[in-house]
């Protein structure tokens, strides 16, 4: 689908061609191919006069040279976490071009900081004052949209710690620690996009401040890529940080877990130790001798009982005195 955008006298507008009239004016501002038909592509190109990447060479096109200058425009391809509110995020490529007084987007996934974006510019004609701009104004957008995100998640780390290490017999015990675990999966594979995606932001807003000569960028504009480029190196950070914690709550987790089967195994060890000495005292008087001592008393029966209700009281003091129970 193609969109095309100007700026008017409220803030953005998208662009509605007339029939008999070009599909991108002279005026416009921001063209946005989303998932765009072969058709679309080359009516860009012929317009525009720049070749749009097609999705198999942004997916093809190695890191080191997703950002490049060519025929005076700009070149970028950055890496974005997508599907943040489920759970199974994916990370795509979008590819933001600023030729000259334009910006073109190239992508096949609608995330949500675009709709959020185009809804924010077309009530601020502010935003929608040059290409370079508006191109600052996605880009925080996708940050804010991360910072949500990992904001969310070290909430969800913070709950999944407390139950972790719940301090009550009723927490502790009310505790599934598959669910647990599984928190934990999402939540490490989350920040492991997120911190994808930031690595390539940084990498483009590094790249559009060594960029000279380009139409609209003023000195308003290079001090919000200063400042984005702050933000997603704190993020950074602080996703590191995040992912440590995974790590370490996953970690205890585990320990958890082993704890939890440890004690099982405790307790019918205690069990069977409990049980051995009545099962040998029942054990030899089950035996088909005639001359037992008490076998042919009538107070046989009791003493044997006795006997075995003894040998299993006697390891139990012991081990409570011992501290083992």
């Amino acid at each position: 689908m193609l969109s095309v955008f100007v700026c008017g006298p409220q803030g953005l507008l998208r662009h509605e061609p007339e029939a008999d009239g070009p599909a991108i004016p002279d005026e416009a501002l921001w063209v946005d191919l989303l998932e765009p038909t072969p058709m679309e592509e080359r009516h860009v190109e012929e317009r525009l006069a720049i070749g749009v990447p097609t999705r198999e060479e942004m997916r093809e096109i190695e890191a080191s040279n997703r950002l490049y200058e060519e025929g005076g425009a700009l070149f970028m391809t950055a890496t974005v976490v997508t599907k943040l509110d489920t759970d199974v995020p994916e990370n795509a490529q979008i590819t933001f071009i600023l030729a000259g007084r334009r910006l073109i987007t190239n992508r096949y996934v609608d995330p949500l900081p675009f709709r959020r974006f185009v809804s924010y510019a077309g009530r601020h004609p502010s935003i929608c004052v040059s290409a370079p701009m508006m191109l600052a104004g996605l880009l925080e957008a996708i940050i804010n949209r991360i910072a949500d995100s990992i904001e969310r998640v070290g909430a969800d780390l913070d709950r999944t710690s407390e139950e972790v290490f719940a301090g009550s017999y009723r927490r502790a015990a009310s505790r599934d620690f598959r669910v647990l675990l599984q928190r934990c999966g999402q939540n490490g594979e989350l920040i492991s996009k997120t911190r994808e995606t930031l690595v390539s932001l940084a990498r483009l807003l590094a790249f559009l401040q060594q960029s000279t000569g380009q139409e609209g960028v003023t000195q308003e504009v290079r001090s919000r890529y200063r400042t984005l480029s702050r933000d997603v190196l704190a993020m950074s950070d602080h996703a590191s940080f995040l992912g440590t914690k995974v790590a370490f709550i996953l970690d205890a987790t585990l320990g958890m877990i082993n704890i939890d089967q440890n004690n099982i195994l405790k307790i019918f060890s205690m069990i069977t130790v409990f049980l051995l000495p009545p099962s040998v005292i029942a054990a030899f008087y089950g035996m088909n001798f005639p001359h037992i001592p008490g076998l042919g008393a009538p107070w046989g029966h009791w003493a044997a009982l006795g006997m075995m209700l003894v040998s299993s009281i006697v390891p139990y003091l012991i081990f409570r005195r011992r501290g083992w129970l």
